[in-house]
């Protein structure tokens, strides 16, 4: 019996260690010999990508957890060519679904822009779909990148769908947005363009989510030469951004509204699972469909 205990601790160690299983925020063990030749500079940037991911998950489950009344959470982990995926979901009568996901990635997708082989990445996302439909489905991502090339990258999309639209809400998340960037002393009119159109290259238009042209995409060019400046600007704006949104689930949770609302909240829905079939690169050929469809698709969808 002892001999059988201690060949299942070193089994457990050697799984929780060679990069299987669930990613701790705070390891590079997914990222196996890679990892260690990231120079101190590019190991600095990751760091802060660890804890700004480790940060979030607290920060929005506990509010979600609040607003819902309960802690329930289910998990899942999902391995890919490109990336292995942890999947993350909780689910309650104010937000009646939020996911997460962490993608831990292995090599760069086939239309990457960027030169060279990926060393280290890390991609997070939280959708969010409340109850009310006085409040549209949020989607916020953030990536970091880095390439034995040298060349490193920080972006991301933040935005809202909405279903009704409540011009006062979404004037407050656009002003969110444009006070992080006026700290910055940039503008957002490129980054809310690519948001309201998308990439012309890699989408297909007809089925395209629509967006509330409030957030921005970072996943053009960059504000800033400096990669960790790029994500000073990304991961305030994702802050502030799903902060406010949930100041407006909380604000609109009881609110009245009416069947047309519910109408809108359903066309909403179907197009963004019609997105994600049809339209988001990714979701179509990168991101496998177990992985998406449980971190960021409507609890229920009406045709």
């Amino acid at each position: 019996m002892k001999a059988r205990s201690c060949l299942i601790v070193v089994l457990s160690f050697f799984i929780l260690f060679s990069g299987v299983g669930i990613y701790p925020f705070s390891s590079y063990a997914a990222d196996g010999e890679k990892a260690k030749t990231l120079t101190p500079e590019e190991k600095k940037l990751t760091e802060r990508m660890l804890k700004f991911m480790e940060d979030m998950d607290k920060r929005y489950f506990e509010r979600a957890f609040k607003l819902n009344g309960n802690r329930n959470t289910e998990s899942k982990e999902i391995i890919s060519d490109y990336s292995d995926y942890d999947i993350k979901v909780t689910r309650g009568p104010v937000i009646e679904k939020m996911g997460r996901m962490l993608a831990v990635g292995k090599k760069a997708a086939p239309n990457n822009r960027l030169p060279g082989n990926l060393v280290w990445g890390r991609f997070y996302s939280i959708d969010a779909h409340p109850k009310t439909p006085l409040v549209g489905m949020l989607h916020a991502t953030i990536v970091v990148q880095v390439f034995d090339s040298g060349i490193s990258f920080a972006g991301g999309w933040i935005g809202i769908m909405p279903g009704t639209r409540i011009e006062e809400d979404l004037n407050e998340l656009k002003e969110t947005v444009d006070a992080v960037f006026k700290k910055f002393g940039k503008s957002p009119d490129y980054n809310r363009q690519l948001i309201c159109k998308g990439d012309p290259k890699e989408i297909d238009r007809k089925w395209r989510r629509k967006p509330a042209c409030v957030g921005v995409s970072f996943y053009g060019r960059p504000l800033f030469f400096e990669t960790e400046k790029n994500f000073d600007l990304v991961s305030e704006v994702f802050v502030n951004f799903v902060d406010k949104y949930m100041d407006l689930v909380e604000k609109r949770k009881d609110d009245p509204y009416t069947e047309k609302d519910i109408q809108a909240q359903d066309e909403m829905r179907k197009r963004w699972l019609l997105d994600q079939l049809f339209s988001d690169p990714y979701a179509k050929k990168i991101v496998p469909f177990e992985a998406w469809s449980l971190a960021n698709v409507p609890p229920v969808i009406k045709f």
